[in-house]
């Protein structure tokens, strides 16, 4: 066997030839960054080791659901075992209705809950739901909230309030989002006069509650607030995209976040992802029993995966899910979190560089700004080219950050003080 180590840059030139862009997801081809990927090798625990062999203290978890760190003991064991059991079988088996069992005690909001393979399946899934159950077609999204690839929701926003969206992807017909209105996040004004407008043919409104691909940005409690008022006046549904926030920024996600600060709040329904799959490609949508029993075989709405429901997958997930309700988990992760937050930004201030940042639970942003955007607008005005330069001086010392901008950031459990006290002395090299 040759010792000799196989480059990054080669690693891609060859990735160029078969797979388009080199890459299976786009943000991995570092083109809002410039420069090589890295191809990773293995992880184990906060870190990641290129084909180099370079290690990194790794900050996006697989964008997620590494909450655990990597290669955790007690998921490994529980994953190793359900694989010598069989990897699939297209049948029901017992660890699903667990892992249901599991997310549903968490989540008050929901009685059922259907799993899925991929966060884009899930919120797909539930708008088709939504559009089934109030028997309404038109749908409201929010200028810089992702919910995966599915073509109604891949929309940028109409020439005015009363128009609906145009297509920001080839191959996604205008007929296809005709039906979805997308609004400014946090613009209180601009949401009750949609409402004023188009409420009574709502069938839902999607929001990512703590937006995680315009990097972190939270929803005001105001608006939180006017959106379940308004969903519930008109019959709109009101749906959490939780695939990034739940379980990530605290045990209940995000809704369990807003439910302490505003009384009585729940959305209608909800979609998850990442943390519930532990790394294994999972996801799941639910909502009130007289919404689910909507859903094929019971009802109308036809939805069917092969891989739903995965053995091994769910196997990972259940184990994931019962680590991080072990007591002070979310303490020790949220403290963490915010150690590097605020490491990060003493830095900054000591090396004169306008910055600022946030987190709740295991998730944080941060932007070179004077102060934190509250839209997508604002998150688009901030200094993009001292990200950029920034992100390679802290690749270069060993620390991996999300490629671009516009994406969030992940603390796991295994990130130790030290190896936050040491990403935060790579800062004040970059940051200098």
């Amino acid at each position: 066997m040759s010792t000799e180590t196989t480059t990054n840059a080669q690693l891609f030139e060859r990735a160029q030839r078969v797979i388009p862009g080199g890459v299976n997801s786009p943000v991995r081809a570092f083109k809002a960054v410039g420069g090589t990927p890295r191809f990773i090798a293995r992880a184990e625990g906060p870190y990641m080791f290129d084909a180099e062999g370079k290690r990194y203290i790794d900050y996006i978890g697989s964008w997620g659901p590494m909450i655990l760190g990597h290669g955790h003991p007690g998921v490994l064991e529980a994953v190793q075992k359900a694989a010598l059991d069989g990897f699939s079988f297209g049948a029901p088996t017992e660890r699903e209705i667990e892992l249901a069992e599991e997310i549903l005690k968490l989540v008050p909001s929901m009685d059922q809950v259907r799993l899925v393979s991929s966060g884009t399946e899930a919120a797909m899934s539930a708008i088709r739901l939504a559009r089934g159950a109030t028997g309404r077609n038109k749908i409201i999204k929010f200028e810089g909230c992702y919910h995966g690839h599915a073509d109604a929701l891949l929309v940028k926003a109409g020439s005015g309030l009363a128009t609906f969206g145009n297509p920001t992807s080839a191959g996604v017909p205008a007929e296809v989002v005709q039906h979805t209105l997308v609004l400014e996040y946090n613009n209180v004004a601009l949401l009750e006069e949609a409402f004023e407008l188009h409420g009574h043919d709502l069938a839902c409104v999607m929001i990512e509650p703590i937006a995680g691909n315009m990097n972190f940005v939270r929803a005001s409690v105001p608006f939180m607030d006017m959106l379940r008022k308004l969903c519930t006046h008109y019959g709109a549904l009101l749906v959490f995209d939780e695939v990034m926030t739940g379980f990530r920024v605290g045990l209940a996600g995000a809704q369990g976040h807003y439910a302490q600060l505003i009384p009585g709040f729940a959305p209608d329904m909800s979609v998850f992802g990442k943390v519930i799959g532990g790394g294994m490609p999972l996801a799941a949508f639910g909502g009130k029993r007289a919404v689910m029993e909507k859903l094929a075989p019971l009802g109308p709405v036809y939805q069917a995966g092969t891989l739903s429901g995965n053995p091994v997958a769910t196997a990972c997930g259940l184990a994931t899910l019962k680590e991080i309700q072990k007591p002070g988990f979310f303490d020790r992760l949220s403290g963490g979190t915010r150690q590097l937050v605020e490491g990060l930004t003493a830095a900054a201030r000591d090396a004169g560089v306008p910055f600022v940042g946030d987190s709740q639970g295991g998730m944080f942003g941060f932007f070179f700004a004077g102060e934190l955007p509250q839209n997508y607008a604002t998150v688009m005005s901030t200094d993009k080219e001292r990200f950029n330069r920034f992100f390679h001086g802290m690749l270069d010392g060993g620390v991996y950050l999300a490629p671009a901008l516009y994406e969030a950031g992940f603390v796991s459990a295994a990130h130790s003080t030290q190896d936050i006290a040491d990403t935060i002395a790579v800062a004040r090299k970059a940051l200098a």
